[in-house]
């Protein structure tokens, strides 16, 4: 009894020693404390710590994208199902494919062939001309001053809170796609993140990103420290790809013409649909995806990849971040779960358009006035594609020479350096690209790397302009250009 007593007293002024006493309240030290500080062994443990944030984002606009917007609603339906509260999750869409009078099923956005709508209930947050860099950063650090529209909702998150952002829309190396301009360029993005850790107001940060090229948006950009984890539907120099398209799968409705989800994306939503949230950690996640998301065989695919604090936050479980999905509460992790392969029916990014178009041509009826709408639409992306390609190209011999421009213009960096020693010079020759040759659209995205590379070949803005006067005395106009925002900074 004696050893007994002894060891509670010993305990009791153990205790006391670390509390501080604030009146008649004792309170325990702030969990920010060195002594607090979760280590790599209990992290993840306490899933009911902190407030559930997320930010989703679809960075495209026209009815050819559908696949991005109805990624992003069915992320929506998947939180607020686990119980994440709609005030926390902050949704960009510019909004015209519910109602777009290409959609087959009026008012409804599906994500797979036999899925449910996905658009019903979704918050309009930013829409329109508001899904723009500016709201988006601004949202990201809780500054509501800083807004200009929308509906004024941003991440007013705590030191205890965990951050979950999913970002799907068409990318280039170091740049995403954003239906107004200016693009979002990949050291703006890091930029912010780290602004956000030093604030001090949030635990954890998880990014989901589905773009060509992706990887190349955090390689040699986002440190270790952070208490980030990222993942990317594609390495720094590949593309990601559509799923569920017309013609490639054929369980797609035959009214659909174009792609109703993408490959990584629907590879992680639809594990989350399966799976108990509360076991499957992100990493388990992560192999899940990478092994449904990659090519086999004959078949297309992309490398998903891992970026941030891999080990430390890897490990945590999903619940932290997307809720709990009340009809998998009781199922057991399976490492080759019953998901059909995805691969069989996808769609290079950057084709998905052509496909919407070409669909839209052969249904159409012979001698209609939509079967003509859907033929120019294909000439005019074709013209447009051949006129960047061939602008870009033409700009790399001007400045290298015949021989040596090509080899300058696709030079990939060793892995883990960024795109761009400067990405102030990046910026400045898309401008000057863009002002003499015009935009370089969705599908021009994939020249970014060869634009960095004239940067690190050390050319300035005047030889850039000279260049691209030459290789474009005019700029060609149209409707398709009309369609396709620039990516100017």
């Amino acid at each position: 009894m004696t050893a007994v007593f002894t060891v509670v007293v010993s305990f009791l002024a153990l205790f006391l020693s670390l509390v501080v006493v604030s009146g008649d309240v004792i309170r325990l030290p702030s969990q920010a404390s060195k002594f607090f500080r979760p280590t790599e062994d209990d992290v993840g443990d306490d899933s009911s710590a902190g407030t559930k944030w997320a930010v989703l984002v679809a960075g495209s606009r026209g009815y050819w994208n559908y696949r991005h917007q109805a990624d992003v609603c069915h992320a929506y339906q998947l939180l607020r199902k686990g119980g994440v509260k709609e005030e926390n999750i902050v949704v960009f869409m510019y909004d015209d494919i519910a109602k777009n009078k290409e959609n087959p099923r009026p008012g409804i956005i599906i994500n797979s062939p036999n899925g449910n709508d996905v658009y019903n209930g979704i918050p309009k947050d930013y829409t329109g001309d508001d899904v723009n860099v500016d709201n988006l950063f601004a949202v990201i650090l809780g500054n509501k001053t800083a807004l200009k529209g929308g509906s004024g909702k941003v991440v007013d998150s705590g030191p205890d809170d965990h951050i979950f952002i999913y970002y799907s829309d068409h990318g280039g190396p170091g740049v995403l796609g954003m239906p107004t301009s200016p693009a979002l360029y990949a050291n703006d993005l890091n930029d912010v993140l780290k602004k956000k850790h030093a604030s001090g107001t949030y635990k954890s940060l998880v990014f989901y990103l589905e773009a060509c090229e992706s990887g190349s948006i955090f390689e040699g950009l986002l440190p270790e420290g952070l208490n980030i984890y990222a993942t990317t539907a594609a390495n720094a120099e590949e593309s990601s790809w559509g799923t569920y398209c017309p013609g490639e799968d054929t369980s797609v409705p035959s009214e659909f013409e174009t792609c109703l989800g993408d490959l990584y994306s629907v590879a992680w939503l639809e594990d989350s649909d399966k799976h108990n949230l509360q076991t499957e950690s992100l990493h388990q996640q992560y192999e899940l995806v990478k092994k449904r998301t990659a090519a086999t065989g004959s078949t297309y695919g992309s490398h998903v990849m891992e970026f941030g604090d891999i080990g430390l936050l890897g490990k945590e479980k999903l619940v932290l971040y997307l809720g709990t999905n009340p009809d998998n509460e009781n199922a057991t992790f399976a490492d080759e779960n019953s998901l059909r392969p995805l691969s069989g029916g996808v769609t290079n990014q950057r084709d998905a358009d052509l496909v919407h178009f070409w669909e839209k041509y052969k249904k159409a009826p012979e001698g209609s006035s939509r079967k003509a709408e859907a033929q120019k639409q294909v000439l005019e992306a074709m013209s447009h594609r051949l006129h960047v390609d061939n602008s870009v190209l033409l700009i790399g011999k001007l400045l290298f020479g015949i021989s040596e421009g090509p080899a300058v213009l696709n030079k990939v960096r060793p892995g883990g350096k960024p795109l761009v020693d400067d990405w102030e010079c990046l910026k400045t020759l898309v401008r000057a690209f863009e002002k003499h040759c015009g935009s370089l659209s969705q599908y021009g995205l994939k020249h970014m790397r060869s634009i960095a590379n004239i940067c690190n070949a050390g050319i300035q803005m005047e030889q850039m302009e000279e260049a691209a006067i030459q290789a474009c005395p005019t700029i060609p106009t149209g409707p398709w250009s009309s369609l396709h925002q620039g990516f100017s900074a």
